[in-house]
């Protein structure tokens, strides 16, 4: 069982505590509970990595338009696109930053869309959702929540929205719990993989990151959320539960 504990605490980059290792030893047929699941933690010379504190690069003193704030924090819904959160973070690369946008849909946490550049602009956010849009063909009425950045009040973005029924949807000024799921995917992303790595180059970076979200956080990382599951196994169970309904 030690080789087990040491094989989830590698693919999950060293992030899992007792609460999910627990899991995911019970979903390879080990019977632990959480106390077990942290005293093998222990023997096999295991333990997870805690984030540092990483500061805010949103740009809200502009004089573009913003949008309501229509979410309200429902950030629980009932079907996928539904609602989406979407938010930009960076990453240091030793030719410099490298921006991250990502869009996250609020039933399965998945993320759906994402860009990263070396450019901090509109294009960053509406290539994103670009993607979400080529991956998920979203229905009109799909709720898109974000920040007040400058980047989604340009107007490329609100003519994105627009031209596909979209309704947007903004924080309130300074207040980060508005869009914590968004918020939550940064933390999970910096503090599982970004601070233990030392990227020479953005393009090192895009790769790392890219692996991260598709062949883990979106494929493999349990979510407290959704019971322990991951985004892409949570869809599928719902899938199947709505077919055999």
């Amino acid at each position: 069982m030690l080789s087990a504990v040491k094989e989830i605490a590698e693919a999950s980059g060293y992030s899992y505590g007792a609460r999910r290792m627990k899991r995911a030893l019970n979903a390879l047929g080990y019977p632990v509970g959480r106390r077990k699941a942290r005293s093998l933690m222990r023997e096999a010379g295991v333990k997870a990595r805690y984030r540092k504190k990483y500061r805010v690069t949103t740009n809200s003193n502009h004089r573009q338009p913003v949008f309501e704030n229509v979410l309200e924090r429902e950030f629980d819904v009932s079907a996928p696109d539904q609602a989406y959160v979407s938010d930009i973070t960076y990453v240091w690369t030793q030719e410099g930053w490298l921006y991250l946008a990502v869009f996250i849909d609020l039933f399965s946490r998945r993320v759906v869309g994402w860009s990263m550049g070396s450019r901090i602009n509109a294009r960053l956010v509406t290539y994103a959702l670009q993607m979400a849009l080529w991956r998920r063909r979203p229905p009109a009425g799909l709720i898109v929540h974000s920040d007040r950045g400058s980047q989604y009040a340009s107007k490329a973005y609100r003519q994105l929205l627009k031209a596909h029924g979209f309704v947007g949807s903004m924080s309130r000024k300074g207040d980060c719990w508005d869009n914590a799921v968004a918020e939550s995917f940064f933390a999970s992303l910096k503090k599982e993989r970004v601070q233990w790595r030392h990227y020479q180059t953005r393009a090192e970076a895009q790769q790392d990151i890219l692996d991260y979200i598709a062949m883990f956080y979106n494929s493999q990382r349990l979510h407290s959320y959704l019971d322990y599951t991951s985004p892409s196994q949570y869809e599928s169970a719902m899938a199947e539960m709505k077919k055999a309904a």
